[in-house]
């Protein structure tokens, strides 16, 4: 998720500068270039670890036969990593619009709020949204709204970005130049007519529909299987997991969702990185 990055590092304070989180995913030309052979090393010394270890297995194995496999691959890691502590990281009060020039005849544009970590109890209320405002494809609003009435861009999306220390709800689009005002200005009037009148009760039962009813196929492979199985360890989300998942998309109200929307949507919040020659829109903010 290089994206949430860029324009989480539009935000960074002094004091934040060299936080994880604000960093570069691909790195810098200069800090990729002093990586040395014996870095390498000492980050595998450090990291590769048994306490730092999840497997999820699935297909024809028993579970002697896998017990064996994990010694043979993993069995001569050291028992603990040596992981380098990382603080939470929030911000508030932070709205501000960054364009990064680039010649090229369309710009691309991420925004995006604070968002939520995984087990925060409003989170599957904001997974919920997330699909009607922009996580759903051709079915959101924002999708409606820039692509199918206007053809401003051949894609808008959003998406929930849940990390340790931080939760992030962000978007793009890439579209001309000469549309990146216009597009920005439909896609913040929708994050904001959500944050103040969250979703219908017709809206919301019908994402509710879709993502119980579409669950199941998460699971129609081998390797899909295995992946769901290891997001539940990774996010320790539990071994009854899969049994209460439906049933907590379920419980959620038009209330929640409204309280929700009001929470991540705030638009002194808001973030905006441009990469391109936008027309009609200017730097803004701190």
């Amino acid at each position: 998720m290089a994206q949430a990055r860029l324009w989480l590092a539009s935000i960074r304070t002094p004091d934040k500068w060299h936080a994880p989180y604000g960093r570069p995913t691909n790195g810098t030309l200069e800090s990729v270039s002093a990586i040395t052979a014996d870095d390498l090393r000492d980050y595998v010394k450090r990291i590769f670890a048994r306490d730092n270890l999840k497997v999820a297995a699935v297909g024809d194995i028993d579970a002697a036969k896998l017990g064996d496999l994990l010694d043979t691959v993993f069995g001569d890691l050291p028992v603990k990593s040596d992981k380098k502590p990382v603080q939470d990281f929030s911000w508030q009060d932070t709205a501000k619009q960054r364009i990064v020039t680039m010649p090229n005849p369309q710009s691309v544009v991420q925004f995006g709020f604070q968002g939520l970590k995984r087990k925060d109890p409003d989170f599957i209320a904001a997974y919920i949204l997330n699909y009607v405002v922009g996580g759903g494809g051709f079915s959101s609003k924002l999708m409606q709204e820039v692509r199918e009435k206007r053809g401003l861009a051949y894609s808008v999306y959003t998406y929930l970005y849940p990390l340790d220390h931080v939760g992030v709800f962000a978007g793009g689009v890439a579209t001309e130049n000469k549309s990146v005002g216009q597009s920005l200005d439909l896609i913040k009037a929708e994050l904001d007519r959500a944050a103040k009148e969250g979703l219908t009760e017709k809206e919301l039962r019908t994402a509710k529909d879709y993502l119980i009813g579409s669950f199941a196929l998460r699971f129609d492979t081998s390797s899909k299987i295995a992946a769901q199985l290891l997001a539940i360890q990774l996010e320790d989300l539990g071994i009854d997991y899969l049994d209460r998942r439906n049933g907590e998309i379920e419980a959620i109200t038009v209330d929640d969702i409204k309280r929700v929307a009001k929470r991540l949507m705030e638009p002194k919040n808001l973030i905006v990185t441009v990469v391109g020659e936008p027309e009609g829109i200017k730097e803004a903010g701190l």
